[in-house]
C-alpha cells in the first residue's frame, strides 16, 4: 500500500516539477503547462483548457534558448510541413471527389434500377388490365354467340333475335387488339424483368 502511494506521490510531484508557466511576448499566458513535444518551429504544450502549439517566434529569447531554437531548422521545418498539409489537402480533396463521383454513380444505379422496377409494376398492371378486357370481352361475345330469349309457337320452340350478335364483329375487332396490346406489353415486361 506504501509502495502505491508513494508512486502516485511521485509521479504527481514529477509532473508538477515539468509543469511550468509559458508568457508568450504577446503576454498570453499558459499556466501549468505541461511541454508534451518540441518541434523545430515551437512547443506543444498540454494545459487544462487543451492541447496548444505554441511558436518560438512568440515565446521569449531565454525560452528559445533553452529549447535551442534555429530560425533556419524552423523555417524549413514549416516549408516542409506547409508542403505536406498541402499535399494531404489535396490527397483529402481528390479522396472527397471521388467518394462525390461514387455516390452520384450509386444514385444513378439506383434511381434507373427503382425505375426499372416502377416501369416492371407499370406493365404489370397494364397486363392484368389488359387480361381483365380479354375476359370481359370474351364473356361478352359468348354471349352474344347465344341465341335470344326462347319462345313457343305452337308446338315448336322458338328463339327471338339476339340484339347483341350485331354487336359480334365490334366486339371480335376489340379484342383482337386488346389480345395484340397484351402480347407486347408481355414482351416488354419479360424483357423488363431480365
Amino acid at each position: 500500500m506504501q509502495t502505491k502511494l508513494f508512486t502516485i506521490f511521485l509521479l504527481s510531484f514529477a509532473a508538477a516539477a515539468l509543469s511550468e508557466d509559458f508568457k508568450t511576448v504577446n503576454g498570453k499566458e499558459y499556466k501549468d503547462a505541461t511541454v508534451t513535444r518540441v518541434d523545430p518551429d515551437g512547443v506543444v504544450v498540454k494545459t487544462k483548457s487543451g492541447i496548444t502549439k505554441v511558436y518560438f517566434i512568440e515565446l521569449p529569447k531565454e525560452v528559445q534558448e533553452r529549447f535551442h531554437y534555429d530560425s533556419e531548422k524552423a523555417a524549413s521545418y514549416s516549408a516542409e510541413q506547409a508542403t505536406n498539409y498541402t499535399a494531404y489537402q489535396k490527397q483529402q480533396d481528390e479522396a472527397q471527389r471521388q467518394q462525390q463521383a461514387a455516390d452520384a454513380k450509386n444514385n444513378a444505379a439506383v434511381t434507373a434500377q427503382q425505375a426499372a422496377i416502377n416501369r416492371a409494376q407499370a406493365l404489370q398492371t397494364r397486363y392484368s388490365e389488359l387480361q381483365k378486357q380479354e375476359d370481359d370481352l370474351l364473356r361478352q361475345i359468348g354471349e352474344a354467340k347465344q341465341p335470344g330469349p326462347e319462345y313457343r309457337q305452337g308446338k315448336s320452340v322458338r328463339h327471338q333475335p339476339n340484339p347483341q350478335k350485331s354487336q359480334l364483329p365490334l366486339l371480335e375487332s376489340h379484342l383482337k387488339d386488346v389480345r395484340r396490346e397484351k402480347g407486347e406489353v408481355r414482351k416488354q415486361l419479360d424483357k423488363a424483368q431480365r
